[in-house]
Formats: C-alpha cells, sequence, structure tokens
C-alpha cells in the first residue's frame, strides 16, 4: 500500500470508530443479508463479536504503516479463522459488507480515492489472511500454530 493510502484508511477509520456499535450492526446486516448461512458461522452474541471485529480491524488498520508487525498477527488471525469454518468464497462476501459498512458511515466521504485505499488495505489483509488459512486446510502448518 502507498503511504497515502494508509493515511485515507486511517483518518477515515478515526471517523468510523466513534460508531463502533452501529458499524458493527450495519456491517453483520449486510453480511447476513449476502448470505444467510454464515450466521451459523456465529456462535458468540453477535453484538459481542461485533466489538471484537470492530477491536481487530483497528488493530489493523493502526498496524498498516508496520506491516512486518502487523502481517504476523493477520496470518494467525487467517489460521484460526480456517478452524473457525471460514471458506475462501466468505472472504468476498466479508469484503463487500464491510465496505458497505464504510460507505453507509462515511456518506459523502466515502470518495472514490477513500474506497480504493480501503479496498487496498481489505486486499493485503484477506490475502494474507487466506494464505494462512490455506496452509492449515492443507496441512502446511501444524495444529499448534492455529491456537
Amino acid at each position: 500500500m502507498k503511504l497515502k493510502q494508509i493515511m485515507l484508511v486511517q483518518s477515515t477509520w478515526e471517523l468510523v470508530h466513534p460508531n463502533a456499535e452501529t458499524a458493527a450492526q450495519i456491517f453483520y446486516n449486510k453480511l447476513f443479508e449476502l448470505d444467510p448461512s454464515l450466521r451459523g458461522l456465529f456462535r458468540n452474541d453477535i453484538a459481542e463479536q461485533g466489538k471484537l471485529l470492530l477491536q481487530m480491524m483497528g488493530i489493523a488498520v493502526r498496524g498498516l504503516d508496520q506491516a512486518s508487525v502487523l502481517l504476523p498477527i493477520v496470518r494467525t488471525l487467517g489460521r484460526r479463522h480456517a478452524v473457525y469454518g471460514v471458506q475462501s468464497r466468505h472472504y468476498d462476501l466479508f469484503g463487500e459488507a464491510f465496505m458497505w459498512m464504510l460507505k453507509s458511515g462515511l456518506a459523502e466521504r466515502f470518495t472514490t480515492e477513500v474506497e480504493a485505499a480501503w479496498a487496498a488495505a481489505y486486499q493485503l489483509i484477506s490475502r494474507t489472511m487466506q494464505s494462512a488459512s490455506d496452509e492449515v486446510k492443507t496441512g502446511a502448518v501444524s495444529e499448534q500454530a492455529t491456537a
């Protein structure tokens, strides 16, 4: 990612984060609208899950300018999601719902440039997670590494 994109993602995240509860609700409503079967992947209270989602996204957003620190964390998260049953196609649905949430929350501030920056950030995070998830599914990583 380019530095300007990182700065756009970080600055717009600061606008979304104060409305975290609403943002999470918008995200999950859209995700389950896109694929109602995904509801079964979430065994915990969805409001609590929303808090965890936004906390993790906050960590990722703040770490975008420190890829050497961020990407190992994201890989661990990807391995964990493989164990939860997340499939490759789910990442596209998640991305679509997440972008919808950003567009809803940022309104006119969700410019083409902001959208492209977030798309680049999501692509980096999701590809890293999927790669780690694939390692688990193919047995290329030990079970201990998923904990």
